[in-house]
Parts: structure tokens; sequence; C-alpha cells
């Protein structure tokens, strides 16, 4: 963590800094007696200018974002690097929330942390965030309601979630809650559910009245994996689909070899395109209940580039025009059907790989923009993303953080850093300015 005092030293000449620019910033604009940062047209984003997303996680920085000087002194850093958007995340997978709810309780408690604030965080994000011109992009986990490896969160507090997180069907034969498993990233409602649905809609349908926010991501947005989902609510409602009863459950859709590796069985296709339909179907839905709310919204979702190995999620983010999963042998009809990107303003391709150039190299941060390019096919905004902490900040290196930068610029409609954390820890500001700077004097040019 960076050192408190080293933050508010830096906090107080930034702060001396920008008065000096606010003097000048007023005579120029020909302001008397007060000084109104958003009041220049400077200080608004360029309409031909590519987004370029600051990611904020809501758990690995509740103790630095606990106060709001730190807030503005970094959302200020991130304005002078050449970030124009903020993604802050405001439910993070304990299901509970960092705004002023009256459906969710607030997060007050990460690890032995507690803070309890008499402040609203996602409205002063907001409010800061607009004043230097910055928009904001509020993430939510949609269906996580605890943290499985510490026991803890809304579903562990709240028996109004009992049975309704997911069911899993385990290497060792078992059917168990999900709730149980701590090596689970989180314990996910059951996306089948009806309730689940409305549950996760009546959430993000809160954020979108309240807040004056320029998007909204959906993070978790899937299922956990493909041990996940085998209530009898989910086998009913794969039946209904498709128009027969399912004789030896769950030995029809998989089973597990000695080595505890799935052995597909006769549904197993018909399984996962079911799964991949009911997570477009709600994503559609979403996004038609959050643009009638607050229309010019803009709906983003993010999700790994390896979209030939998500489907254990459910994820066919892809355009379903696009016939990429032929190409696997789960793919079908169904499965590219249930492709979602019509659904989203921007999809957020998750480039979390090391090296960057490389058109040829499936391993490239290009290669995973040109891929998700391709098989989304103008139905939404690509924007690519990388994670910060994958790039070295050498020169001579190739797979530097400033080609990282300037490729997901070159290759895509955007950009997205992940996170800040990882960026403040390793100084990694410097880098991405450059990678910007350099992308844009190149547009000039």
């Amino acid at each position: 963590m960076t050192n408190r005092l080293i933050i508010l030293i830096n906090l107080a000449m930034t702060k001396l800094r920008l008065s000096a620019v606010l003097l000048i910033m007023a005579a120029a604009c020909g302001l008397v007696g007060s000084v109104a940062v958003s009041s220049c047209s400077d200080n608004k984003i360029a309409t031909n200018e590519k987004p370029k997303y600051l990611w904020m996680c809501g758990e690995a920085n509740f103790d630095r974002f606990s106060d709001k000087d730190t807030i503005t002194y970094y959302l200020e850093k991130a304005r002078e690097t050449g970030f124009n958007n903020v993604v802050v995340d405001v439910r993070p997978i304990e299901g509970k929330v960092l705004y002023k709810s009256k459906i969710v309780p607030e997060l007050t408690c990460v690890d032995t942390l507690v803070v309890e604030r008499d402040w609203d965080y996602l409205q002063y994000v907001i409010d800061e965030a607009h004043r230097l011109g910055m928009k904001v992009t509020a993430s939510a986990c949609v269906f996580p309601v605890g943290a499985a490896g510490d026991q803890k969160g809304l579903c562990y507090e709240d028996s109004a979630f009992d049975g309704r997180t997911c069911v899993e069907y385990r290497p060792d034969g078992t059917i168990e809650d999900i709730r149980t498993n701590r090596t689970k990233v989180a314990a996910f409602l059951n996306p089948v559910r009806q309730d689940s649905r409305d549950y996760a809609m009546s959430v993000l349908s809160e954020i979108v009245s309240n807040y004056d926010i320029d998007g909204l991501a959906l993070d978790y947005c899937r299922f956990p994996d493909m041990e996940s989902d085998f209530s009898d609510v989910s086998r009913e409602a794969f039946e209904n689909q498709t128009g027969a009863k399912v004789e030896n459950w769950p030995a029809d859709i998989f089973t597990y070899d000695d080595n505890g590796e799935r052995v597909a069985g006769p549904l197993y296709n018909q399984w996962l395109a079911f799964r991949a339909g009911v997570l477009g179907d709600f994503i559609h839905q979403v996004s038609d209940s959050v643009k009638t709310i607050r229309p010019g919204l803009e709906l983003n979702y993010w999700a790994g580039s390896w979209i030939h190995a998500i489907e254990k999620n459910g994820q066919n983010w892809a355009s379903p025009r696009s016939e990429w999963c032929k190409k696997y042998p789960y793919g079908s009809d169904e499965y590219q059907k249930a492709g979602f990107a019509p659904a989203l303003d921007n999809f957020i391709v998750g480039a979390y790989l090391e090296r960057v150039y490389g058109p040829e190299d499936n391993e490239s941060v290009e290669y995973a923009l040109n891929r998700a390019d391709s098989i989304i096919m103008g139905d939404c905004h690509v924007i690519g993303s990388i994670q910060s902490i994958n790039h070295s900040a050498k020169d001579d290196d190739p797979n530097n953080l400033v080609n990282a930068v300037k490729c997901c610029l070159e290759n895509s409609e955007g950009l997205m850093v992940f996170d800040v954390v990882h960026i403040i820890n390793r100084d990694q500001w410097d880098e991405i300015k450059r990678g910007i700077d350099e992308y844009e004097a190149g547009e000039v040019k």
C-alpha cells in the first residue's frame, strides 16, 4: 500500500499546483470571484477522443479510498495521465455495496478492516470525476452474493438467499451448495432462477435510477463454472426448453473420469447452448431496462478474450451472426444464436496477456483484440483492456506497458487498464501516459 504520509504530501503539492492552474483558467475563462473547473470547455472529453478507462476495484482499494482527499488525489492523477473514464466497482463479490441503497446493505468490512462512511462513496466519485471532465462507469458484480473463500457476505448472513445459490456437480460425484466450497471465487446466485434475475435487475436498476452515471458495467454476469448449476430448477428449465425429460441426471450432461476430467454426455452441447441462452436473454433484458430508465447510458461487459475456453461460464459475447463456435466441439446453431454483443454498447475484451504484438500469436494482446473485433462484427464497440502488472517498464522490452497501452488504442476503439491499485503500487503512471501520448501524437500525424 502507498505510504499514507507520502500520499498526503503529494496531495498537498497537487492542490497547490491545481490552485495555480485554476487561477490561470479563471482568467482565461473570464471568471471573477470563484473558479469552477468544469466551466472551461478544455476540461470536457473531446467527442472524437477514444475512451480510456481506469478500473477501481472496490475491495483492493477499500482502505485507500476510505477518505475523500485520497480519492480526489488519484482521480486528478488519472486525468493528468490521460484517462477520461473511471470504472468504479460498487458491488464486490460479497454482494454488499459501496453506495446508499434501499435494497442492499453497505459494505463496511473487508477482511478485518472496518470503514463506515457518513458520505456516499459512489456519489463522491461521480462528483469529482465530472468536475474533472471524466465520465463514470459503475461496475457491479451481478450474480455473486458472497465470498466463498472467506464464507462472508450476503448469502451467509441472510436466510432469504437459502436455496437460491448455485448447486454444484463436483468431480467426486456429489451435488452440493456452492456456498460450502471455499475454493470458489464467489458464491453465485443461480442465473436460471427467475428470482435471481429479478434480484440482480433490481440492484442494477437502483444504481441507474439514483446516480448520474455515464455507463454501467456488468461484472461476474455469468455462471461460476461448469459445475453449476445442477439444481432441480435448472433441470426443469432445461427440459422445458429441449422438450424432453433427461433420463440420467446429470450423467446425460456429463460425467467425470478417474482424473476428474469431464466426459461429455449426449446432451452436453445442448446444455451449453441452454446456459449461454440464459445469460444472453438476461443481458438483453438488462439493456432494455436500464436504457429505459436512463437513455444514453452505455452498457458495458467485461470478459476474457479467450472466448473459446469460457463456454463453461456461458459467456458467448460474440455477434449471433458469427460462426466462431462452429470450430469447436461444443459449437451449434443454438450456441451461436446466444451471442449477446448486440445488447451492449461496449464490450471490454480482457486481453490479460504478457506478449503485446503479434497478429498470428494467439497469446498476444494484438491477436486477442483482432479476434474480438472479427467476431463482434460491429454489433458493439470493442474496448481493449490490459492488466498493468503483466507488463514491464523497460524501454527495450517489446512487451512493456507503453506498448501494451498503444496496442489497445491502435487495435480497438479504446483502452481499459486494470487496476488502479497495481498502477499505484508499481508507480506505472508515467508508462501509461507515455503510451497514450505516443498513440495520440501518431494519430495527429
